[in-house]
C-alpha cells in the first residue's frame, strides 16, 4: 500500500534538520515542460544477505559538501579538502555553503584543475526573479546538471502548496537553461499532520509538476520519517521504497546516509542499520551522494569510508 493512503494518523512530532537552512521565499520566472528521463528501472533482486553482481558505477558517486563543512571553513581549508576528495576518487561533489570567496567562474576553474565536477547544488527558493537568474547562471557556469531545494518546514498546508507552486516556476526556468530541478526530503515531511490525514509529502508530491521537478531522496531521513511516523517501524527500507514507488516525480538522486540502530543518529556508511543494497536493487539513480551530518571520526575519514563503501558494495 502506498505511503499516504493507508489511513493512519500522522504523528505531530517531527524531526528538525540541524542545518536550519532558509525556508523559502517568493520566486518568479517563465517556463516550459521537462521531458522525463526513464531513470529508476526496477531490477531483479538477489535475496537478502546475498552478494549480487551489480555495483554503483564509480562515475555516479558524489559527496554533499555539508559532510566536510568543518574542514572547509577551518583546517585544512576549502582547497585542501577538495583536493583530498579528488585523491580519494570522488568525480563529483554537491555544493553547499557558497563558493568560499570565489565567483562561479573561478570555482569552476579550480574544480576543473583538480578533476572534480560540481554536478549538483543545494539552493533555497529564490527571493526574486533576479536572484533566480543569478542562481541559474551560476549553476550553468559551474557545469551543473542538477539544482536542489534542500529544506522547507511548515505545519501549514498552504505553505507547502505555495512552495510547490514556486518550485514549479523555478524548475521551468531551470529547464530552459538545461538544468534538472529537485527537492530533497527530511523526516518531517512524513510526520507532520496537516489535517485530514495529509502530511507535507502528500501535498508536495501532489502539487510538484512531475514533468519539471524530480526528487532527491535522502535515505536516512526517509527511513527516520518512517520510524518516527510509525508507518515504517517494522520495515524502514520497505517504507522508503514505498515512498519512491508511489511518488509521481522521478527519483534521480540519493543522499546515501546511514543510521545508528541504537540512537537513530547518522552513521558513517556501512556502520549502521540501513540495507542500501535492497534499495539500490529496486531503484537506480543518476547520483549516489555520500552524506553524514555528524561524522563519526573526522569529515575526511567519513568521506573516505563513504566512497569505499559505495565502490565495494555489491547487490
Amino acid at each position: 500500500m502506498c505511503y499516504g493512503y493507508d489511513g493512519k494518523a500522522a504523528l505531530r512530532r517531527s524531526v528538525i534538520d540541524r542545518r536550519g537552512l532558509l525556508r523559502g521565499s517568493l520566486a518568479a520566472a517563465a517556463g516550459v515542460g521537462l521531458a522525463t528521463s526513464g531513470i529508476g528501472a526496477t531490477a531483479a533482486a538477489a535475496g537478502p544477505g546475498t552478494t549480487g553482481r551489480k555495483h554503483v558505477p564509480p562515475g555516479l558517486i558524489s559527496i554533499q559538501l555539508w559532510t566536510v563543512r568543518d574542514a572547509l571553513s577551518g583546517a585544512p581549508g576549502y582547497d585542501a579538502t577538495l583536493k583530498h576528495l579528488a585523491r580519494i576518487g570522488y568525480p563529483k561533489v554537491e555544493l553547499a555553503l557558497g563558493y568560499f570567496g570565489r565567483s562561479a567562474g573561478q570555482l569552476r576553474r579550480f574544480l576543473d584543475g583538480i578533476g572534480i565536477k560540481a554536478s549538483s547544488s543545494h539552493d533555497g527558493i529564490s527571493g526574486d526573479p533576479a536572484a533566480l537568474r543569478e542562481k541559474i547562471q551560476n549553476a550553468v557556469t559551474l557545469g551543473q546538471k542538477f539544482m536542489v531545494v534542500p529544506y522547507l518546514y511548515s505545519e501549514n498546508a498552504d505553505d507547502w502548496k505555495r512552495w510547490a507552486e514556486q518550485m514549479n516556476v523555478e524548475a521551468a526556468a531551470a529547464r530552459k537553461a538545461g538544468l534538472r530541478y529537485g527537492y530533497h526530503n527530511h523526516a518531517h515531511e512524513f510526520t507532520i499532520d496537516l489535517g485530514r490525514g495529509r502530511r507535507p509529502w502528500d501535498v508536495l508530491t501532489a502539487e510538484l509538476d512531475p514533468k519539471l521537478v524530480h526528487l532527491e531522496i535522502d535515505i536516512y531521513w526517509a527511513v527516520t520519517g518512517g520510524i518516527n511516523s510509525g508507518d515504517g517501524v517494522a520495515d524502514p527500507e520497505g517504507f522508503t521504497l514505498d515512498v519512491i514507488r508511489c511518488a509521481r516525480q522521478e527519483v534521480l538522486q540519493y543522499h546515501v546516509k546511514d543510521r545508528h540502530a541504537a540512537d537513530g543518529d547518522m552513521a558513517d556508511l556501512g556502520t549502521g542499520m540501513i540495507d542500501f543494497g535492497r534499495i539500490f536493487r529496486k531503484h537506480s539513480v543518476l547520483e549516489y551522494i555520500v552524506e553524514n551530518d555528524t561524522p563519526d571520526v573526522t569529515p575526511q575519514q567519513t568521506a573516505e569510508v563513504g566512497y569505499r563503501y559505495l565502490r565495494n558494495l555489491r547487490y
